[in-house]
């Protein structure tokens, strides 16, 4: 996190912040927020700058509430530090990148007690669209009845993962600019890539498959590189001759993690594509280019140009439903391959 100060620092100083603000004004602060955006930094230094803001010493108020915080105070420079008693922050597991049941259960005993050094305890949960089943669940109650004194946020770039029973429950503040979400120059490549070919003439099911092709190869390609970096680390590696109850065990939590960072991978591809469809729905208004998210990839406007805006906007709808298959039982080549087929391009 880059550390911003205090919410007057946010440059765009978006409506989401705004409100936010004005709901601390009127004493409105909710028990539980999920703050959604495209970048996970971003949401953390919000989170942060909300926590400050709850337990400064010498808040910036505005009809007798506190409103920012000042930054400078013991608590604004402890929560900072991250070494403040009453802010506890969770974060997936750094192996199988999921946040995890005992995770949860050592939270809300700590949220449950009262608070020690400040106003509020607060709970901040870092991609919580990666909390496993069991550990949702065991979160739902205090989400339900959360203790006095306190404030869940919960941070995510993929809310659609989240349960609904937990989405119910959160007062949902979207934080996503318009010029958000940085992707690696290989993605951008890639995209490019696909861009140019979905550009091309798309009427018969050849090119539609050309597209599937590509997306496929680009998925396998992650697969492999997931597999070959999370295995060469795998305590199997390393260590031989270990009992059969303990390599089936590892095994296991190879695979599990695998899987959960490959499917985290594919996500970030889905959201590129999301992204250059935006673009194609921005071309389509005859938006300017400055709320383009991929001026340099060419094909779009080609697409743009052949399509029209409802046509445009089905295509975004189409893939919000292609994510949504592919965190359920259905088979990922399936989803894909009825996706691709159902863009207009």
């Amino acid at each position: 996190m880059s550390g911003k100060m205090a919410f007057k620092d946010f440059a765009d100083r978006e409506q989401s912040v705004q409100l936010l603000q004005r709901s601390l004004e009127r004493g409105r602060l909710a028990h539980a927020y999920l703050f959604t955006g495209d970048q996970l930094d971003r949401l953390e230094e919000l989170a942060l700058t909300l926590a400050r803001t709850l337990n400064c010493q010498q808040p910036v108020r505005a009809g007798g509430a506190a409103i920012d915080c000042c930054g400078a105070c013991l608590n604004c420079r402890k929560i900072e530090h991250g070494n403040h008693v009453d802010v506890h922050w969770v974060r997936p597991e750094s192996k199988s990148r999921v946040i995890l049941i005992e995770q949860m259960r050592e939270l809300m005993q700590e949220i449950n007690l009262k608070p020690t050094e400040a106003d509020y305890k607060v709970a901040i949960i870092v991609a919580a669209d990666r909390l496993n089943v069991n550990a949702a669940n065991a979160f739902l109650k205090t989400l339900e009845e959360p203790p006095a004194r306190s404030v869940l946020i919960l941070l995510s770039t993929e809310p659609q993962r989240l349960l609904e029973t937990i989405l119910s429950r959160c007062l949902r503040l979207n934080f996503a600019g318009e010029g958000a979400g940085k992707f690696e120059d290989a993605l951008v490549g890639w995209l490019a890539q696909f861009s140019e070919l979905a550009a091309a003439e798309q009427k018969s099911l050849l090119g539609r498959y050309r597209l599937l092709d590509l997306l496929a190869r680009k998925l396998g390609d992650i697969r492999s590189q997931v597999e070959q970096s999370l295995t060469a680390r795998s305590p199997l590696e390393r260590h031989e001759d270990v009992d059969k109850d303990l390599r089936e065990k590892w095994e296991d939590e190879l695979k599990a993690a695998i899987e959960a960072e490959y499917r985290w991978q594919r996500g970030g591809v889905l959201l590129a594509l999301e992204w250059w469809l935006r673009d194609i729905w921005l071309l389509t208004l005859a938006t300017g280019r400055e709320l383009l998210r991929f001026p340099r990839v060419a094909g779009a406007e080609r697409v743009a140009g052949r399509i029209t805006c409802k046509q445009a906007l089905e295509n975004l709808h189409v893939l919000e439903q292609t994510q949504r298959l592919l965190h359920t039982n259905v088979q990922e080549a399936l989803a894909l391959e009825v996706g691709l087929l159902k863009l207009h391009l």
